[in-house]
């Protein structure tokens, strides 16, 4: 049969269509719409991130669907003008942008926004402001909070992805300054790149050598990003973040919202509480922060339906945009089956909390304990336990998701719960936690969480991962592994992971109980750990 193509769309586009902000500074983005009929509904997109984000803007889908769209950057990146202090501003400037857009000529009133990421959580900051005009808003990978869940994760420093997110954002910031002070000219612009120069000489060993400089003593030391001191001088929820928090207060966003999560997305737990809290379609693909709707993650590929095409999520995510959604309240892709799913709600009303007890002689069982004896193992931070796979955003794209674990399962600071060989498939499916009742010799520690899923053939390939920073020496602690939909096959087993470390995804805990930002070599100290049989993994069972 012959393809039927569309008609060819005309398309105007203003570039670098200058915006007024309320306090004078001036953003630039451009602005695409159809060079006929009107006036128009409006997508916003705005990115600190500069042209290349664009590129993954489905502007010509939003064309043809009606819309015109709007591509903005952010204060202090692109051509904007502005300085670029990371989630201060997006509410305001977002506000602002959606008021100048229904004022144009060619809007129609109406704005829905979209993003990924920061782009997303531009979204959604703008959406609490209540600016008139807003309809929707699709916001897909991107957290819930400031502090829980970006910064920091069951108190611990998310050193890996701040390192490398920061390093990226600085040398954005200085190319903007660079540009700034070359279109300043005379005095003033040789004395801005002279400052950039210098600043752009302390962050290039950063830029270079991530994971050297992720082992820089004390960790609030490592030079050339901005902010890093207010992020690693902050790690309890204190009114630095507070102030953050303010600028999304998920109570003042009324406009519908879909969520777009990913099993192996650093901000996993971000998209699941906005979901609880703002209500919304929800789709979780077996994806990673940095190949959303791909088909595979990390080490396995979970076959060409895994696709976001498959689902066919563009097209839904801008019929949602134009109010006419009329899809699943949920849709998550099961691994193991490798298999999409509708469901009503999340998480699912039949699934089964069932404990899995860690005992002291290495297995994993639904059966209680019999002993008492603790296992035990030495911790060094000087010698951490690398991280290996799971939810990242690290300067190496390649370790992420799904990773065999063999290799960091031999370290004597690595302790393995195992199940016996599954008899038939087993739907874990919803939230997971390890209940962990532990003793450190040091002041304080951390206690990490990996649940794994190991092959017949002898891969043990990781799931999901956690941690939990204490500040005691003996208790029960409660590690959030976040959620999954993973089926472990018959012929396979069950494993979870006990250990003190997962660098550089998180800081290494020094062990004498004071901030660990603030640790040089000579604090870290050696901790002797002790994991009691009674504690245990809880796993959302679903009924086959």
């Amino acid at each position: 049969m012959p393809k039927l193509d569309r008609p060819p769309l005309s398309v105007v586009v203003e570039h670098d269509a200058p915006v007024p902000m309320r306090d004078g500074t001036v953003l630039r983005g451009s602005v695409h719409r159809p060079a006929e009929g009107g006036p128009f509904p409006a997508l916003l997109v705005r990115t600190p991130y500069g042209e290349q984000t664009f590129r993954s803007v489905p502007v010509i889908p939003a064309l043809q669907a009606g819309f015109a769209v709007v591509l903005q950057h952010c204060r202090g990146r692109g051509s904007s003008d502005g300085e670029f202090r990371p989630w201060r501003d997006e509410g305001a400037d977002g506000h602002d942008t959606i008021a100048w857009i229904t004022g144009q000529p060619w809007s129609n009133g109406e704005v829905v926004m979209s993003g990924m990421s920061y782009l997303a959580g531009c979204a959604l900051q703008a959406a609490a402001t209540r600016p008139p005009g807003l309809r929707a808003v699709v916001a897909q990978m991107t957290p819930h909070d400031f502090h829980d869940g970006l910064k920091y994760h069951g108190g611990a420093f998310a050193l890996g992805s701040a390192l490398n997110w920061g390093a990226l954002q600085a040398m954005l910031g200085l190319l903007h300054a660079r540009e700034a002070g070359g279109e300043a000219g005379g005095e003033a612009g040789g004395e801005a790149g002279e400052d950039a120069g210098a600043a752009f000489g302390a962050l290039l060993p950063v830029l270079g050598d991530q994971g050297t400089a992720a082992r820089t003593l004390p960790v609030r030391d490592i030079p050339g990003i901005p902010w890093w001191r207010d992020w690693t001088g902050h790690p309890e929820r204190d009114a630095y973040w507070e102030d953050l928090a303010e600028t999304l207060r998920h109570d003042r966003i009324e406009v519908p919202v879909m969520h777009v999560a990913g099993w192996f997305d650093l901000f996993l737990a971000g998209t699941l509480e906005n979901h609880r809290r703002l209500g919304g379609p929800l789709v979780i693909g077996p994806w990673t922060h940095l190949a959303p709707g791909a088909s595979g993650a990390g080490r396995l590929d979970f076959g060409f339906g895994a696709q976001a095409a498959t689902i066919r999520l563009e097209q839904r995510q801008l019929a949602f945009l134009k109010g006419e959604d009329t899809g699943p309240a949920v849709q998550i892709f099961v691994m193991g089956d490798d298999v999409w799913r509708e469901e009503e709600s999340w998480p699912l009303a039949r699934a089964v909390e069932t404990r899995y007890h860690l005992h002291a002689d290495g297995l994993l069982s639904p059966a209680p304990p019999a002993s008492d004896e603790p296992r035990t193992f030495v911790f060094d931070p000087r010698d951490p336990v690398p991280t290996t796979g799971g939810p990242l955003l690290l300067a190496d794209p390649t370790n992420v998701g799904p990773q065999d674990q063999r290799d960091v399962e031999r370290r004597p600071d690595v302790l393995c719960y195992t199940s016996e060989e599954l008899a038939a498939d087993v739907e874990v499916t919803g939230p997971v936690t390890v209940t962990l009742r532990a003793a450190t010799s040091a002041a304080g520690t951390d206690w990490t969480a990996k649940l794994v899923d190991v092959y017949p053939d002898g891969r043990a390939m990781s799931v999901i991962d956690g941690i939990t920073r204490t500040s005691t020496s003996s208790g029960t602690y409660l590690i959030d592994l976040v959620a999954t939909s993973q089926v472990f096959k018959a012929g396979h087993r069950i494993r979870v992971e006990i250990s003190s470390s997962n660098f550089p995804r998180f800081d290494r805990n020094p062990g004498t109980g004071r901030p660990a930002a603030e640790a040089g070599e000579a604090d870290l100290v050696v901790q002797r750990q002790r994991v009691f049989p009674d504690s245990f993994l809880t796993l959302p069972i679903v009924p086959r």
